[in-house]
């Protein structure tokens, strides 16, 4: 069975899309089959997943997210199987850091859009802890066959000023993504939506901030633009500094996230490429500079 029959197979068990007979049209996506079928977007859950996404919690962050205008409408959330149908956002473009780069106030727009998620009363049932994933996704590696990152454990080791600085000065946690690649936002020119909820959890905000800011390649005017939206004014010396640490830490939990695609055999990409350059983009920033002023900031809160 390919993909477009496994897709119709799967739109028969839900019920705004069974007896579409209408095209299929596939879409991006790393680890899942994503697909265009008329007014809807079908997800089906990539092979692997389950050892890493709670399918519980994304169920419930995607339409808590729908219910406070951060993302597109649920129409189907099987907690069990990970199926999934969301609205289709028609006329939007999917962000890359090409379009982040070239349409006109899309930095700004990304800010306001995770302003509203955070702002907002949604709750999400999981807690998105940045050392316990680490440790978590470490354990998932030592029963496969692939070596980490050269000099992972030593720059671990180093991050242990950052855990302490945080837990020094905690922010209250809100509903935060935590997964923000450029192509996990929408942009119709009016508003950025966020889709794709696997890594959602209650989190401290500037994650989300500092993971776009790498994922996008931000420039330092892009980033500007995104942390003044956000803010609608000028953040503090701490709160700069949490997004300057989260740029860092979110490359050290994706380098083991990408490790983990590596060993599952997933096509999609050169997952070795992907966690090694990842890893020396940590490193490149925890030298920078600005990276252990930005940890005292935090720490004096």
């Amino acid at each position: 069975m390919n993909d477009e029959d496994r897709a119709r197979a799967a739109m028969e068990t839900i019920p705004v899309l069974a007896g579409y007979r209408g095209p299929v049209t596939r879409l991006g996506g790393l680890t899942n089959l994503v697909f265009q079928a008329g007014d809807w977007c079908l997800r089906l859950p990539g092979k692997g997943t389950e050892e890493y996404i709670d399918r519980r919690n994304e169920r419930v962050a995607a339409i808590e997210a729908a219910r406070v205008g951060a993302g597109p409408e649920v129409a189907h959330a099987d907690a069990e199987t990970g199926l999934m149908a969301t609205r289709f956002i028609a006329g939007a473009t999917t962000m890359t850091p090409e379009n982040f780069r070239t349409i006109a106030g899309a930095p700004a727009r990304a800010g306001e859009a995770f302003r509203r998620l955070h702002d907002s009363d949604a709750v999400f049932s999981a807690r998105f802890e940045l050392f316990a994933m680490i440790d978590d996704y470490l354990s998932i590696l030592s029963g496969k066959d692939v070596a980490l990152s050269e000099g992972y454990h030593d720059v671990l080791q180093e991050a242990e000023a950052v855990r302490a600085a945080l837990a020094a000065r905690p922010l209250p946690v809100v509903a935060c993504h935590c997964d923000p690649l450029c192509e996990n936002l929408l942009d119709t020119g009016e508003r950025m939506w966020i889709v794709d909820w696997e890594y959602s959890g209650m989190n401290d905000p500037m994650w989300d901030l500092g993971d776009l800011s790498v994922e996008a390649e931000f420039d330092a005017a892009q980033e500007e633009e995104m942390i003044r939206a956000y803010f609608r004014g000028e953040p503090t010396p701490a709160e700069r500094g949490r997004i300057v640490i989260y740029k860092a830490m979110c490359d050290l939990l994706w380098t083991l996230w990408g490790l983990i695609q590596l060993a599952n055999g997933n096509p999609a990409a050169d997952f070795r490429a992907y966690a090694d350059g990842r890893f020396a983009r940590c490193r490149a920033l925890m030298a920078d500079p600005v990276f252990a002023p930005s940890v005292a900031a935090v720490a004096k809160g």
